[in-house]
């Protein structure tokens, strides 16, 4: 059995959303047990539901809380989720909460696997090409990377690719600000050269940022904070793009006839950029699985998240992940 433990209380939609999602979650999943923490008022609608635990915790950490002092509230849900994970050898955490909090407690409590230099939070994007993904790492667990890390992170990022999405060999590139070779900072510099010479990645080279949403990377290496504004600036752009198309149709009754006949292809385009359906960012790199689902999750994003983890533990990501560090 697969045993996970869940932040019933993080995220902005709160237990309305996690309780949505942990539902479907049970009724799909019969081979998986669910430790819910959070405040006993909401979370004893699950008394005796099958596959799970309940776990009271009594305050919720907001979500632009200082991350040193989150560690010190042992009874907020995140770190009773902490304290039940570590105690108990369970298999991996999810929580839509702070990120700061969630990647701090990861690093000080679960701790890194012993070789790994930074730990990478990754997650998949989708792109032009149907159901294919491109995963990015790292997104915003380091602020400052050297060159080493970011070939560590390639072979952290191969890995997953391989176990998510099957595939044996996938493409590796580096974000960069031009195609050749001799662009960017040093460490990018630095970083095309180990990993173009290492027979074990199959590198691509640099990639732009305009461009990872073509689909043509399988993997995606970058320092955190390039990574962070990469995601948010992906994230926006979606968002706005949406704005104007549903402002577009809706102005006069030409556009509104005009959007009835091209309903199912607006749909479709929205499923495919859809990041509800990816399942949130794994932080690799540390002893167990943690997963940080998206602050604004609805039922539906925290499910994937679920989901997510779940596969993730049965394909064994993180001894996988400590074998190929030795």
């Amino acid at each position: 059995m697969i045993n996970l433990v869940i932040d019933m209380m993080g995220g902005d939609n709160g237990f309305k959303a996690t309780s949505e999602a942990v539902k479907q979650f049970l009724k799909e999943n019969d081979d998986a047990v669910l430790t819910l923490v959070g405040n006993k008022k909401n979370i004893d609608e699950f008394n005796g539901y099958k596959n799970t635990r309940l776990v009271y915790s009594e305050t919720l950490l907001s979500m632009d809380v200082d991350p040193i002092k989150a560690l010190k509230d042992d009874k907020s849900s995140l770190m009773v989720a902490i304290k039940e994970l570590l105690n108990n050898n369970f298999d991996g955490i999810i929580s839509a909460g702070s990120t700061g909090a969630l990647l701090t407690a990861a690093i000080f409590k679960v701790k890194r696997i012993e070789g790994i230099k930074r730990p990478g939070l990754i997650t998949s994007f989708p792109t032009l090409l149907g159901d294919k993904k491109t995963v990015v790492i790292d997104l915003g667990a380091n602020l400052v990377n050297t060159s080493e890390e970011l070939v560590q992170f390639a072979k952290l990022g191969k890995i997953y690719y391989s176990l998510v999405y099957k595939v044996e060999n996938p493409s590796i590139y580096q974000l960069n600000n031009g195609t050749e070779e001799e662009k960017g900072r040093d460490i990018n510099k630095e970083a095309f050269q180990i990993l173009k010479n290492d027979d074990s990645l199959n590198f691509g080279g640099n990639i732009e940022a305009r461009d990872v949403l073509k689909g043509t990377a399988d993997v995606v290496v970058t320092d955190g904070f390039s990574g962070n504004i990469f995601l948010k600036a992906t994230e926006g752009g979606v968002k706005a793009m949406s704005t104007l198309l549903k402002e577009a149709f809706m102005k006069n009754l030409g556009t509104k006839i005009c959007y009835l006949l091209l309903r199912k292809q607006i749909k479709e385009m929205k499923n495919k950029m859809d990041y509800k359906s990816v399942g949130g960012a794994m932080l690799l790199g540390v002893n167990k699985i943690v997963v940080k689902a998206h602050g604004s999750s609805d039922a539906k994003a925290f499910l994937s998240a679920l989901n997510l983890s779940k596969k993730l533990a049965k394909d064994n990501i993180v001894e996988k992940i400590k074998g190929e560090i030795k």
